[in-house]
């Protein structure tokens, strides 16, 4: 990979700089519930903030349609920010119109700005060139500086992904360096024995993945929701477990690619099951083969757990993502918890992928300090890993 200017290579003294962030943080009630990806993105703001830029902070949260939603406002993180930053943080009730430009009108040293939801405009998201490009111009009329921060992104085509950085004097800021550094130890130079381990509920996301993590690994553990494809791949009935019918197929063929490279695939041998994910509700622990067709599983049960962790520990280098059950919820935390902890208590280079990993171990009381990198991205550390061209790192590039 080329290299990237970063902040350090930019005089942002006096000027306005545009900050792509992933703030894409679970809001629960109006409060932020999870602070983590705001945390991340503190060391580039205070450092532009520090030097004398006027900052104006960019970023998005779920997936409004393209227009305006109250339940997915920035307004709770721009509060959280503030907190965090220790200045004000001028919230712009709009993303690039009258109020974003009032408010950017009378920014000034040191001072910080956040704009609405981007994804409450359209151009964000569009496939079409031009109408990106129109938003991206908007965005863009707005600032002298650009500065890319948000690594849980960079995998996206998007105005403020892609686009900005076409039309302005960009630089990566410290966490997008931070990210591109710890991943590049997965796609280069890997100590053996390599796991990789996989869960969470967003399987198709991460279904795409696990062929080019199979060509790498050494040994890929299979927990959540990922491993009833993968069960009912090898003939098992998995009750009312998440299950999407075509993942089933694929899961086959990853069976035998695996089994063609001598990669072992380490599936949950029992399960934690309840009728639903729900507090209270009668729980029960049983063999993966032997899931009852009214029940789901709900997290990998303990033999799995100890068998995991046992892995883990025999790992040089590991590479999670996802969370082996419903970490939410007690009962469910099990599993997930087990290979947090033996992560923390392995001498290998430990790296954590997804936002929802990131989530669970803060939840789990695990500090992000207890492991080698914690990464903020999800679709991005995989498309990273996977070894994809991305837009939003491509465009930084010094051509």
């Amino acid at each position: 990979m080329t290299m990237m200017k970063t902040i350090d290579d930019l005089a942002v003294a006096g000027q306005r700089v545009l900050v792509r962030d992933d703030l894409n943080v679970p809001v629960d009630g109006g409060r932020v519930t999870d602070d983590g990806r705001i945390r991340a993105a503190l060391t580039t703001l205070t450092a532009l903030l520090d030097r004398g830029a006027g900052v104006i902070v960019c970023a998005h949260l779920g997936r409004p349609k393209g227009e305006p939603d109250p339940k997915y406002s920035l307004a709770p993180v721009a509060a959280r920010l503030t907190e965090l930053l220790g200045r004000p943080v001028q919230f712009a009730a709009d993303t690039a119109g009258p109020a974003a430009q009032a408010a950017v009108a009378t920014l000034r040293p040191g001072g910080v700005v956040m704009l609405e939801n981007l994804r409450f405009e359209a151009g964000e998201t569009s496939k079409d060139d031009d109408q990106r490009g129109a938003f991206a111009d908007r965005l863009a009329a707005l600032a002298e500086l650009y500065v890319a921060d948000g690594f849980g992104s960079v995998h996206r085509k998007h105005a403020s992904v892609y686009d900005v950085a076409l039309r302005l004097p960009h630089a990566a800021g410290y966490l997008v360096q931070a990210e591109v550094a710890a991943l590049t130890r997965l796609t280069g130079d890997i100590r053996h024995p390599y796991a990789v381990v996989l869960g969470g509920a967003k399987v198709a996301d991460k279904f795409e993945a696990i062929g080019s993590l199979i060509s790498a690994a050494d040994r890929v553990l299979i927990g959540g929701a990922m491993a009833f494809p993968f069960l009912v791949a090898q003939g098992h009935k998995v009750g009312t477990s998440l299950l999407e019918p075509g993942q089933v197929d694929l899961a086959s063929g990853y069976l035998a690619h695996a089994a063609r490279a001598g990669v072992a695939i380490v599936l949950p041998s029992d399960f934690v099951v309840a009728p639903e994910p729900a507090a209270g509700v009668p729980h029960q622990v049983v063999a993966a083969d032997a899931i009852p067709a009214d029940r789901m599983g709900l997290d990998i049960g303990p033999e799995s757990a100890r068998s995991f962790a046992a892995s883990i520990r025999e790992a040089s280098t590991v590479f999670w993502n996802g969370p082996m059950g419903v970490f939410e919820l007690a009962p469910y935390a099990g599993g997930t918890s087990a290979v947090a902890s033996a992560l923390t208590g392995s001498g290998a280079f430990t790296l954590i992928g997804g936002g929802d990993t990131g989530a669970a171990i803060r939840a789990l009381g695990f500090p992000d300090s207890a492991f080698g990198y914690v990464s903020t991205g999800g679709g991005a550390t995989l498309e990273f890993i996977e070894g994809k061209t991305l837009p939003g790192l491509a465009v930084l590039q010094d051509r």
